[in-house]
């Protein structure tokens, strides 16, 4: 039985920086968490311990942090991508870089004076390899709520079923998206800011049947308002919310006090594609 050496990968995880941009009294501020990774012809460093090839992480790092103060920071996808060409150009035995980026929203209080939003996470993976550049963009913990609009019945029930059907429910949600780019080159804050836009927009605007349901129209809004996105990756976890029995109170309780669960939840995810889309040319994930 031979024993081989199968793909693998290297870098810094999670190098946090915080960039300000000093315009006389008003200033600017960047929060970023940045992630490397590099790939190629890294058998010897695995098999006999021969660094030669080897970038040090450490010098990743250092990088982020030397092109934060060089070039700036700018949107987190033209970031990801300045950096991610730099280490495959630069490191000969390199030819994948994929550059992970997550960035924390701030609100101005004033020209110096700032406070973490914490309402969602803006996201950006780019790789650049043999086969060319892909950018993915994304948001985490989006979190969305309908009040009604809401129904969910119709569905298997066995000797293990207790839940009841609704025609009239709670619909809550923390949106996970990643959406994949059709080229490399976009107006990354306007992309950003529509495709959210039309995230929000679906949620609020379908009648839903089913967490399915309004996953499928959420993707079908991106596409249809956002020409430079491919195709939508969506996980949708079900933040139920039940209604609370008040009858030992003598209370009634018309679909008014209910108890937020944590967990267990359903977790929905699917994928939303052009069909004439070119194929993803790298891995990613939500």
């Amino acid at each position: 039985m031979a024993i081989v050496l199968g793909p693998n990968r290297y870098g810094k995880a999670e190098t946090r920086l915080v960039r300000v941009v000093r315009d006389g009294d008003t200033h600017a501020l960047a929060d970023l968490n940045v992630s490397v990774s590099l790939a190629g012809d890294l058998t010897a460093t695995h098999v006999t311990g021969d660094n030669s090839a080897v970038l040090p992480t450490d010098t990743m790092k250092n990088t982020v942090y030397a092109f934060a103060r060089e070039h700036g920071v700018g949107e987190p996808e033209a970031f990801g991508l300045l950096l991610a060409r730099h280490f495959v150009k630069t490191v000969g035995h390199v030819d994948t870089a994929t550059v992970t980026i997550e960035s924390y929203g701030w609100r101005r209080l004033g020209p110096h004076s700032f406070q973490r939003t914490g309402d969602l996470t803006r996201t950006a993976t780019v790789t650049v390899h043999p086969g060319g550049v892909q950018v993915v963009s994304g948001i985490s913990d989006l979190v969305l709520l309908n009040t009604t609009a809401s129904e969910f019945h119709g569905f298997i029930k066995d000797r293990y079923t207790t839940l009841a059907e609704t025609s009239d429910r709670i619909l809550a949600t923390a949106v996970n998206a990643r959406w994949r780019h059709l080229g490399d080159e976009a107006d990354w804050a306007d992309s950003f800011d529509g495709v959210r836009d039309a995230l929000v927009s679906a949620f609020v605007n379908t009648y839903s049947h089913s967490l399915q349901q309004t996953l499928l129209s959420m993707g079908t809004v991106v596409l249809s308002q956002r020409p430079e996105v491919a195709e939508v990756r969506l996980a949708l976890p079900n933040k139920h919310h039940y209604l609370v029995d008040l009858a030992p109170f003598g209370l009634d309780n018309p679909g008014q006090v209910f108890q937020a669960g944590d967990r267990p939840y359903g977790l929905i995810e699917g994928t939303v594609s052009r069909d004439d889309a070119p194929p993803a040319t790298a891995d990613w994930y939500l």
